[in-house]
């Protein structure tokens, strides 16, 4: 019988509390290559972020290579989300150093080296799009070399939640957000509102995977305690939300969306109000007469993104349950 080939991932990350358990997912899927991790500032200055992606690849018993890469924006200060996740990024447990370190090449250099190394790749974002903006810089012709590009991010059509109109991962870097918008990269924009509700671990759940007896359970569960603690107070639920595992779930396993579409969509850059903003055409009228002008290079180049809008969310626990056991 013929071995099946394993699929090869290449993630972005600006590792915290809900990265390092979207790393766990990938780093222990039996059909799954975790390629490269690349790490950029967003929930913590980016050689923390690095910090967090080696111990935790440690954790899951993986040597993957990680590269660090953009210490700020593209163009503005960086502006962290330790209020969430903790200084550390991940609830400030006091974990150990990592005993590697990180490779020595840059991680926008690494994006474009490995993608060209492997055509079909797919890549997953689970941090401020800078390093992937400044890949695209050096080649843009990697972008037609990625399969998928399933992009945590954007608060299509629905309320931010670091501003009222914004996500934070676009809004801490609207100008690579833009960037990749712009690009011809096959994105899929995993949004904020599909980690709420129905999908948030709740504390039933919470107790199902401690009681699995397993170091990476017990590591999802605790490095997420001052994330579930800022979570309650900003939204009132009860539960760890786990927004870029839930990315991470729809990458792994392309079914578990039960309602997605493809539209243009752009970046708010320019307003103070609505920055980060993710504007989709829903109604698919970027090429109606009134909005040609606003509209005009992203009709020109013709690339949608492919939008989810639901998911099956018994099917996003099981996916995490099954990498946790």
């Amino acid at each position: 019988m013929l071995r099946r080939m394993k699929r090869e991932f290449l993630i972005d990350t600006d590792t915290a509390s809900d990265d390092a358990v979207a790393l766990i997912m990938a780093l222990r899927s039996p059909d799954v290559e975790v390629v490269a991790i690349t790490t950029v500032a967003g929930n913590v200055e980016v050689q923390q972020a690095t910090r967090n992606a080696l111990y935790t690849a440690e954790l899951c018993g993986s040597g993957v290579p990680v590269f660090t890469g953009a210490e700020k924006p593209l163009k503005r200060a960086h502006w962290s989300a330790d209020w969430f996740h903790g200084r550390d990024g991940l609830g400030d447990h006091g974990y150990p150093a990592p005993r590697r370190a990180a490779e020595k090449m840059g991680a926008a250099e690494a994006i474009v080296e490995l993608i060209e190394a492997h055509p079909g790749i797919v890549m997953v974002t689970l941090g401020p799009l800078t390093n992937v903006a400044l890949a695209l810089g050096k080649r843009p012709e990697i972008a037609k070399k990625v399969s998928r590009c399933v992009v945590m991010g954007g608060a299509p059509c629905c309320e931010g939640n670091v501003t009222p109109a914004a996500e934070y991962n676009i809004w801490c870097d609207p100008e690579a957000a833009r960037i990749v918008a712009r690009s011809q990269m096959p994105v899929e924009m995993v949004g904020w509102h599909l980690c709420r509700g129905e999908a948030v671990l709740n504390l039933k759940e919470i107790e199902k995977v401690l009681g699995f007896g397993t170091a990476v359970g017990k590591f999802a569960i605790e490095c997420n305690s001052r994330a579930q603690e800022a979570f309650r107070v900003q939204t009132g639920e009860d539960g760890i939300s786990l927004p870029d595992p839930v990315a991470m779930a729809v990458a792994l396993e392309e079914s578990i969306v039960t309602s997605a579409s493809e539209h243009y969509w752009d970046v708010e850059t320019k307003s103070e109000l609505t920055r980060g903003m993710t504007v989709v055409d829903r109604l698919n009228v970027a090429e109606d007469e009134r909005n040609r002008e606003v509209w005009a290079e992203q009709v020109a180049r013709g690339r949608k993104g492919k939008i989810v809008w639901t998911i099956d969310n018994r099917r996003w626990k099981e996916e995490l349950f099954k990498r946790l056991r």
